[in-house]
């Protein structure tokens, strides 16, 4: 499976956790994972976003990746893996890392 050859290719730490999305028809999740410790430090998905925004998945997705990185910066996290899990790095993970990356995450 895609989804194993991906991940086995990287792991969180408490330095750079791993930042995992995934993508439904209806919504889109992400969470900061550390690895090391097996605990969730972030996770939201995009109908509990503040200011929901109307429009097309791609543009939500932007806006959520900025405010998800907003969330993160609260924790005190800027370095994180991405974990795009088997999905394509195009349209809406695309932009979801994009906004991540404009909101101060890197990776």
């Amino acid at each position: 499976m895609r989804k194993s050859r991906v991940r086995a290719k990287f792991s969180g730490n408490a330095l750079r956790p791993r930042l995992a999305v995934f993508r439904s028809n209806r919504g889109f999740f992400a969470q900061i994972i550390d690895d090391d410790a097996g605990k969730t430090i972030v996770g939201m998905n995009n109908r509990k976003m503040p200011s929901a925004k109307k429009g097309k998945k791609t543009d939500m997705a932007k806006e959520f990746g900025r405010v998800f990185a907003g969330m993160a910066k609260e924790k005190k996290i800027s370095k994180v893996v991405f974990d795009r899990r088997h999905y394509a790095y195009h349209g809406r993970v695309k932009a979801f890392a994009e906004g991540a990356r404009e909101g101060g995450l890197i990776f």
